[in-house]
């Protein structure tokens, strides 16, 4: 019956878009909310076009009935909603480093609009998180989230439903690593602000009649900016580097 429907080529780029257009609805770059719906659509659409004459031979022949193709759509969709969702965790660890950059600098109530979010964020957190998605594109590195997406065929054959568990164990996995990669890169601040916080408190025992958090907080938020002016180029490379190394596992050549 679905023969008379679709030919074995638009069954392909079909099962090819189901993966890849998942993917781009969440990966880093290309999954941002303000990136129009329409453009990350034709974005996928041609790169399925590209990629499904090369992933051909591993797909599937089209299935005799609707609900067997069904099937085979739904494994597709979620091994690309998989791979863009382990990425777009692993990025966040640029929100958490701001997170604690914000706190440790004073400047925690400091909220702005979120484009990558569409709320309000902390103002470090966006920061930071605007800069790794400049980072990425300045280093090519959005190249290395494609070949994911595309690689992922000789990791996940296309039809064949996956280990859930293990991509459990990943996604569980990435959400740490995001908190320890996120706490390395506000490593700074937090030494130095809990050297500065235990000054101030010696500082209050040995004079109590001095207001110290109220003259201490424009030096704190002085020093949260002078950490982050010394050490950002050092954060982004670190968390470029772990970032690339993460994608690694996605790309087996």
């Amino acid at each position: 019956m679905l023969d008379a429907l679709l030919t074995a080529e638009l069954f392909t780029v079909l099962m090819v878009f189901a993966r890849i257009g998942s993917a781009f609805v969440v990966l880093p770059t290309i999954g941002e909310t303000f990136i129009s719906p329409r453009t990350r659509l034709t974005f996928a659409i041609l790169v399925a076009l590209i990629v499904a004459p090369a992933v051909e031979p591993v797909v599937p022949d089209l299935p005799p009935n609707f609900i067997d193709m069904l099937g085979l759509l739904f494994v597709e969709i979620l091994v690309g909603l998989f791979i863009g969702t382990a990425t777009r965790l692993l990025f966040s660890a640029l929100a958490i480093a701001g997170s604690f950059y914000s706190f440790m600098s004073g400047l925690a109530s400091a909220l702005m609009f979120n484009p990558l979010m569409s709320d309000q964020g902390a103002l470090l957190s966006v920061f930071l998180s605007l800069l790794g998605l400049l980072v990425i594109f300045a280093t090519d590195t959005h190249h290395l989230l494609l070949r994911a997406v595309v690689e992922s065929y000789i990791m996940f054959q296309p039809g064949v439903y996956p280990m859930i568990g293990d991509m459990a164990d990943v996604v569980t996995q990435t959400v740490t690593d995001a908190f320890r990669i996120g706490f390395q890169l506000a490593a700074p601040i937090t030494v130095v602000a809990l050297m500065f916080y235990v000054l101030l408190g010696l500082l209050a025992r040995l004079m109590p009649q001095l207001q110290v958090f109220f003259i201490a907080m424009p030096l704190q938020i002085l020093m949260g900016f002078f950490i982050l002016m010394i050490t950002l180029s050092g954060m982004m490379m670190w968390f470029l580097s772990q970032y690339q190394g993460f994608l690694a596992q996605f790309l087996p050549y």
